[in-house]
């Protein structure tokens, strides 16, 4: 994992809305407004990505890979990789990226399950579904016993929380769909019940932060 430092942001959600519109707004019933990095999101991994890529061992699979751009990554370095995601439009812009990837619910059949060397939840995917202990434990069966789960959450003390969320754009609202936040303070709380324990934990010198776990 790259050297890590206290230097915190928060991380970013995904958005299945175009690159370029920067009026798009992740809102929550909470009335916060979740931070997105729409550019981020469309273009390639970054180097700082690729660095923490380079740290785990395939095949990978990338749960809510969007427009596929880790595992575009992965395969230009010849790991096997898929990634899932349950939007039409990610995954058409991921084909066009020539990333392998499935239309899919992560909580439904997928290949390899149980076989898998890391599972990805870059980008805020922590959070979906709104309920992280059982992404965290879909993640466990995922992966074999010597694998790991790479997820990004929120800053330390944060916590975490479950939110009903929705995108809004030029005065109009996506449909609500259930979200969750998840911060460094609270990962290893949910991950303990789903067969992982957290193994490393620190943020990116950009500020992301990332937690590494592993089958208990």
């Amino acid at each position: 994992m790259p050297v890590l430092t206290a230097t915190v942001r928060r991380a970013p959600a995904r958005t299945d809305h175009p690159a370029g519109q920067a009026s798009v707004v992740l809102r929550a019933d909470t009335g916060e407004a979740l931070e997105m990095d729409l550019g981020r999101w469309h273009d390639p991994a970054t180097a700082e990505e690729q660095e923490l890529l380079a740290t785990v061992d395939g095949p990978v699979i990338d749960l809510g890979c969007g427009p596929g751009r880790l595992v575009a990554s992965l395969a230009s370095r010849g790991v096997p990789s898929l990634g899932v995601d349950s939007s039409p439009s990610a995954i058409t812009l991921a084909r066009m990226r020539g990333a392998t990837v499935l239309q899919r619910d992560l909580f439904g059949r997928l290949p390899g399950e149980g076989r898998w060397g890391a599972a990805l939840l870059f980008d805020g995917n922590v959070g979906i579904g709104g309920d992280p202990a059982r992404l965290l434990a879909r993640c466990r069966a995922l992966v074999a016993d010597y694998g790991q789960v790479l997820a990004e959450v929120h800053a330390p003390g944060t916590g975490w929380r479950r939110l009903t969320a929705w995108f809004e754009r030029d005065g109009e609202r996506s449909e609500p769909f259930d979200w969750a936040v998840v911060g460094a303070d609270a990962i290893a709380e949910l991950a303990g019940p789903a067969g992982l324990d957290l193994v490393d934990l620190g943020a990116t010198p950009s500020g992301r932060w990332f937690a590494r776990l592993q089958p208990a």
